[in-house]
């Protein structure tokens, strides 16, 4: 199977892989239509693991490679990713704290942040 998509144009391959991960994105997506309700323990133990995915992400993409860029700048290696990272979840807080949001089985009249017409 890899040495036959080995064997196609680069653009071709790109099609294809675009259109399996939407082939995996819709089929993932409909599982919406399957059920009126979700399980209160299999939606955490899916917010879980979509947490887990994510970390692991933000180190894997974002923490380790700026660990490895600022070993030469003069300042402890963590520094830069720890402001960074601080930045990031001041940013997330502000943002939470202004953008209009309803929590998940909350009433509609206790909905946070600015208030709107919709």
């Amino acid at each position: 199977m890899i040495g036959f998509l080995q064997q196609l144009h680069p653009i071709v391959q790109a099609l294809l892989a675009g259109l399996f991960t939407w082939a995996l994105t819709a089929l993932g997506a409909s599982t919406v239509f399957m059920t009126k309700e979700i399980d209160k323990k299999i939606l955490d133990t899916m917010l879980g693991f979509a947490a887990g995915v994510m970390i692991a992400a933000s180190y894997w993409s974002l923490l380790a490679p700026a660990i490895e860029m600022s070993e030469g700048l003069g300042v402890p290696v963590w520094f830069p990713p720890m402001v960074g990272f601080l930045l990031g979840g001041i940013f997330l807080g502000g943002i939470d704290k202004i953008l209009p949001h309803l929590h998940l089985g909350f009433p509609i009249e206790e909905a946070e942040g600015i208030k709107t017409s919709f």
